[in-house]
Formats: structure tokens, C-alpha cells, sequence
């Protein structure tokens, strides 16, 4: 870590702890930060972030807050803390498994996924929080979210576990966007219509799109998870939408019949973006779009909207 003073939100988004739950260790046990500048809020020392992380660490292995503290508060400045827990708390054999791998995403993410496996549901909406105000939606998908949700999926597929972990980090990630998208609501027509493929239930990256979508300003309709064909079909008949996006996240799903149908309804959508890894470039009907990415996908739909009231305003 950079040898820099830290305000107290920026350490709790690299510990993954609530903000609320730094006064608490502050007040009660006295690890609170060290640095004072006169007029300014104390700030958090690498030595202050030290103790805090075998306090977060003792406590996520069972041990009092009380002894974590007593613990903490005897380490040297600084301390290599993975052995100081290793030695006092993980029991033989135990090689740090309990962990969400985020490759070589940022202390945000890391803190998330500490978060996470704690299921501090606080420390989860907090973060995410700040990073959409900070960075806004796109690159809080990129670099906050994905990667997490990625290392879920990863330790699920070797473990059969974090069941509870994905079920709460999803409620969060849902709530959160659904705030954003209310927040930055738009007043004018809705031309984008976004779909999930029929038994598609994975969703989350379509709540993405649409927070996105309201923070520029377009106007979309969401139909979430499982839309059978003849009811996407339905809905594009009576809503007359400039573009559908239909999502897919695994090969199962992503049937390319669905989107022949969509360019065979009378009232045809401008733009039909097939969205999501279960698509396969080489199986896609002439005329579908399949974006690379959260942010391709905006751009396009930004470039519907505008041409659509350049057209009308000639």
C-alpha cells in the first residue's frame, strides 16, 4: 500500500467494512486514525490500516471484537498482517480459500468481495454507492462489479458454495440500480425495450444497461428474466420500440430463432442487439448487433435515440 493518509470512507471501501463500523472500532477500542492536520478530518495511516485489517480479519474468523482489538492494537508499525492471523487464528491446514479472487481489480473490488463473503449487506450498498457517484454506472459494472460477481461464479463452479453470498451481493447490485435508474429518470418516450432471452433468468447485467440507459437519458422498457418469444414478440408489436436488446449469458439460451423472430414483426426495430457471452458472432441473423461491451452497448443505443430526434426534428 502507498505510504499516503486515507479519509475514512477510502479506508472502509479497501477493508470492505461499513463506515459506520470504523467509528464503532474508533470509539470502543481506540483504532481509530492518527493523523491530524489542524482543520481537517484525522486521516488514516498505512500504520492505522495495519492494525485495522487484523481487526477485520480476527473478527471474520470468529474472534471477539474485544480481542481483535487488544491484538490489533499491539502490532508493530506496520505489520505483515497475513502472518500475524495465520499464526493466531487459521487453523492448520486452512490456505485462505475463504476469499473472492478479483484478478486485477482495484481495492474497491477487493473490499466488496470482503463484504460479500461476510454478507454485510451495509458495507455492500455503501460501496457501491460511492462508486456509482464517483464513476457512474459503467465503470462501477466494469471495475467494481463484474469482477466480483466473475470471482463468485468462479469459487461457485469449484466449490458448490457462496449460494448466499451471490443471492445477497445480487439483491444489493438490483436495489442499487433500481435507485440510480429512479434517480435519473427520463421524461421522454421509451424507445429502448431490454429482454432477457426466454429461460435467461441471469439479469443483472440488463439492470446495468438500463441504470445506464437513464443516466444519459434514454428511455427504456425492461421485461427482466425468462421472456418467451411470442410474449418479447407481443410487447415489440404494441410498443413500437426504436431498439430491443436481448440479453443471453450462457449458450442455452441464447437460441438465435429468438432474434429472427424480432426482425420478422411488422413493426421492426430499428436496432436488435443480441447482448451477453451465450451469444456466438457466427450463428447471429444478418442485421443484429452483438456489442462487446456495457458501454458499446449505451453508445449504440444513444446513436438510435439521437438519430431518431434528428429525423423528427427535420
Amino acid at each position: 500500500m502507498a505510504d499516503e493518509a486515507l479519509s475514512a470512507g477510502a479506508v472502509a471501501r479497501r477493508l470492505g467494512v461499513a463506515v459506520t463500523t470504523l467509528r464503532t472500532w474508533h470509539q470502543r477500542y481506540g483504532l481509530g486514525p492518527s493523523e491530524h492536520v489542524p482543520g481537517h478530518h484525522r486521516r488514516y495511516t498505512p500504520a492505522d490500516m495495519a492494525r485495522l485489517e487484523i481487526m477485520r480479519r480476527l473478527t471474520a474468523d470468529g474472534v471477539s471484537p474485544a480481542d481483535a482489538a487488544r491484538w490489533a492494537r499491539q502490532a508493530p508499525d506496520p505489520v505483515p498482517v497475513d502472518s500475524v492471523t495465520r499464526s493466531r487464528t487459521r487453523p492448520p491446514g486452512r490456505d485462505g480459500g475463504g476469499t473472492i479472487p478479483v484478478g486485477r481489480a482495484g481495492p474497491a473490488a477487493r473490499g466488496l468481495a470482503r463484504a460479500a463473503m461476510r454478507l454485510d449487506a451495509e458495507a455492500i450498498n455503501e460501496t457501491i454507492a460511492h462508486t456509482l457517484a464517483v464513476s457512474g454506472v459503467i465503470a462501477t459494472w466494469e471495475g467494481l462489479l463484474r469482477p466480483v460477481l466473475v470471482g463468485i461464479g468462479e469459487r461457485h463452479a469449484a466449490t458448490a458454495g457462496l449460494i448466499e453470498v451471490e443471492h445477497l451481493l445480487s439483491r444489493c447490485v438490483s436495489e442499487t440500480f433500481a435507485a440510480t435508474s429512479r434517480a435519473a429518470a427520463t421524461t421522454g418516450p421509451a424507445r429502448i425495450l431490454l429482454s432477457c432471452a426466454d429461460e435467461e433468468q441471469h439479469s443483472l447485467p440488463l439492470e446495468a444497461l438500463a441504470a445506464a440507459l437513464a443516466e444519459v437519458g434514454v428511455g427504456y422498457r425492461m421485461l427482466g428474466a425468462r421472456v418467451p418469444v411470442p410474449a418479447l414478440i407481443e410487447a415489440v408489436t404494441r410498443t413500437g420500440p426504436a431498439a430491443v436488446v436481448l440479453w443471453s449469458h450462457t449458450r442455452a439460451t441464447a437460441d438465435p430463432a429468438q432474434l429472427g423472430a424480432l426482425l420478422t414483426v411488422p413493426r421492426r426495430p430499428l436496432l436488435v442487439l443480441a447482448a451477453g457471452p451465450g451469444w456466438q458472432a457466427d450463428t447471429l441473423p444478418a442485421g443484429v448487433v452483438r456489442p462487446v461491451d456495457l458501454a458499446e452497448a449505451v453508445a449504440l443505443a444513444v446513436a438510435v435515440r439521437d438519430s431518431l430526434d434528428q429525423s423528427r426534428g427535420d
